[in-house]
């Protein structure tokens, strides 16, 4: 008869782990617990091997990180050169220049927010972004949003039917409205802010780079 307890030792002091010795030898790793977790020399192995693992998870954590980032650094550069291949073309559409100026200056320019976001008060700067994107973009109608920002007086439905009047935008597709608290409750704006949003990480990266593409043509 074997000596299950004597075989399980010399395992561990190998530096084993409960659940490789446990399959091994068809014993339950609280039995191996009740023997081993008390001494010293167990111990030791035991954080040996923590500290091993942790050192292998954060070893693959880094590898898959590294994966990632050169899988959306390729994917943001062939968005970049699709972008690069269309600009030519695109620059002799004056929609095309206007929407490109228009987010320029008004839109949201940070690339680590994965939307094609323009915010203003004007609605005739709404309706022709707007245009830019249905027209020239040809982002499909479902992929719009929008979102209102309104002084407490100002009334939802009239302003979210303003705005989508302006920007062509169904109503369903509006956001919940944020309003402005502050001092100065009573509306300085009569129509609010209107933001008009297409999400899109790769579509975002095209607008940028047709923005740089602009600039350092002209």
């Amino acid at each position: 008869m074997r000596n299950d307890k004597h075989i399980a030792e010399r395992l561990r002091r190998k530096g084993l782990s409960y659940s490789k010795i446990a399959k091994e030898l068809g014993i339950a790793k609280s039995t191996l617990s009740d023997w081993f977790s008390r001494t010293t020399w167990s111990r030791d192995i035991k954080a040996d091997l923590t500290g091993r693992a942790n050192y292998i998870s954060r070893k693959r954590l880094r590898l898959i990180n590294k994966a990632r980032c050169e899988r959306f650094e390729a994917i943001r550069e062939s968005n970049r050169q699709q972008a690069e291949k269309e600009f030519p073309m695109l620059l002799e559409n004056p929609l095309f220049v206007a929407g490109i100026n228009l987010y320029w200056g008004e839109g949201d320019s940070k690339a680590e927010n994965a939307v094609v976001r323009l915010a203003n008060t004007n609605p005739e700067m709404i309706r022709i972004f707007s245009r830019f994107l249905r027209e020239v973009c040809e982002v499909p109608p479902e992929k719009f949003r929008a979102s209102l920002v309104l002084y407490p007086d100002l009334k939802d439905e009239v302003c979210k039917k303003f705005w989508s009047k302006a920007s062509g935008v169904p109503l369903e597709q509006f956001h919940k409205t944020q309003y402005i608290q502050g001092k100065h409750p009573t509306k300085r704006l009569s129509h609010g802010i209107c933001s008009v949003i297409v999400g899109g990480r790769g579509f975002k990266e095209k607008v940028l780079q047709w923005i740089k593409l602009f600039y350092t043509t002209y």
